[in-house]
């Protein structure tokens, strides 16, 4: 699918604020709000827009410790199992496979280091996974939202 200028200028409007509505929108990229739900429609249609959703602050609801854990697996554990356990941890903000020593790479939440250690155990009894490395999150320095930079 081509994503022209307008339609990047769409898609940063709308990770500015998802609840903009059309005509807002519209005229920041100077067309009618029926053209931008086309526009919009087509991007989600893609499966280049995949949702819309609220950010909210972790510690606002009481899950302000985090941590970024290393997970070292089994020689021939695949990058599909790791996904499969890892969604079943409620903890889990994020998973990765990494190049380097570990395997993959996950983000927890949780409300307090007593709880991270619960959530860590948990995951280190997945039959596949050797061992971890963790490493807490003391304080987060930039965090941004996905977007495609609009041109000037």
């Amino acid at each position: 699918m081509q994503i022209d200028d307008v339609d990047q200028r769409i898609i940063a409007s709308l990770v500015a604020d998802a609840r903009a509505s059309y005509a807002e929108i519209g005229a920041r990229v100077s067309l009618s709000a029926p053209a931008v739900k086309r526009r919009v429609d087509r991007l989600r249609a893609a499966g280049v827009i995949r949702g819309f959703t609220s950010v909210i602050d972790p510690a606002a609801v009481g899950w302000s410790t985090e941590a970024f854990v290393e997970l070292f697996c089994t020689g021939r554990t695949t990058p599909a199992q790791i996904a499969v356990a890892t969604r079943r941890h409620p903890e889990v903000v994020a998973a990765y496979t990494v190049s380097g020593e570990a395997d993959a790479l996950v983000h927890l939440r949780a409300a307090d280091i007593a709880h991270l250690e619960q959530a860590l155990e948990r995951l280190r009894a997945e039959p596949f996974i050797t061992s971890t490395r963790s490493m807490i999150v003391l304080s987060r320095l930039v965090e941004a939202p996905t977007v495609i930079a609009a041109p000037e």
